[in-house]
This record gives structure tokens, sequence and C-alpha cells, in this order.
């Protein structure tokens, strides 16, 4: 599935939420769904440098895809990395690094959340796209 169609599917699943509370809910139970995150991955270099809470951040390359696994101390910041996770994983790093990830602004995510929260999504996908980007040039030697 390419990543406009998982953002798709996003986008629709968000709408059958009708308000902020139950879309609250909806990502703390997307992050709980998090496949579990080897206690040995983290480390202060997997650490996203601009997250309020504490984030931690994989990535491996197999195949020429880019996978991600992460996990929070903060149950909405969980639910928020499992988004970004949902749409990056099993791309190629040329399709995660032109990723607009539209589909953050609309299911309403940037205006629902504090300011900190919104630092912390950014800086999530920023770091995803480094390791997109990384994993890009290995290739490419």
């Amino acid at each position: 599935m390419s990543i406009a169609e998982k953002e798709q599917s996003i986008i629709a699943e968000f709408e059958l939420f009708p308000d902020w509370l139950d879309k609250y809910e909806h990502l703390i139970d997307l992050g709980k769904a998090l496949p579990p995150f080897d206690p040995k991955l983290k480390t202060e270099q997997r650490l996203i440098e601009g997250c309020q809470s504490r984030v931690w951040l994989a990535a491996t390359c197999d195949n020429g895809l880019v996978y991600y696994t992460a996990d929070s101390d903060a149950i909405i910041t969980k639910g928020i990395v499992s988004l970004l996770i949902h749409v990056l994983s099993g791309q190629t790093p040329q399709e995660i690094l032109e990723a607009p990830l539209d589909f953050i602004q609309k299911i309403g995510l940037k205006e629902n959340l504090s300011p900190t929260r919104t630092n912390g999504l950014l800086s999530m996908a920023k770091q995803m796209k480094l390791y997109a980007l990384v994993f890009q040039q290995q290739g490419e030697k």
C-alpha cells in the first residue's frame, strides 16, 4: 500500500469519530497496539530531540524498504508515533523523503495538540525522514 493510500485510510478512520475526545481515545488505542519495543534499543541515541515526552525511534532497511519501531512514555505520543509508523514503514527511502504527510493536517491533529506535542510530532517526522535519508545514501554507495 502506498503512503497516499495509507494516509487516506487514516483520514477515513478519524472521520468516524465525532469529536476530539473520541479521536484521542483512538490515538491511545493505536499506541497500545504498537509492537513491543526492545528495551535494549532505549538508548540516548534513539531518543527524539524536541519531544516533551521520551520517544525512542529505531529504523532498519531491508530489501530497500525502511521499517520503524518506537516507544514512548506518554500514551498520546505513543499513538502519534504509531500513526507515523503506519504511514511510513515498508516504504522506500525516496518515498519517505517525498511524503508530504498531509494526513496530519487533514485529521486535525496539529490544531488539536498542545504546541509542545505538535513540536514533538514534527520532530518525530523529521527523525524518520533523516533515517530514510541515511538509508538512501547508504544504498547509493
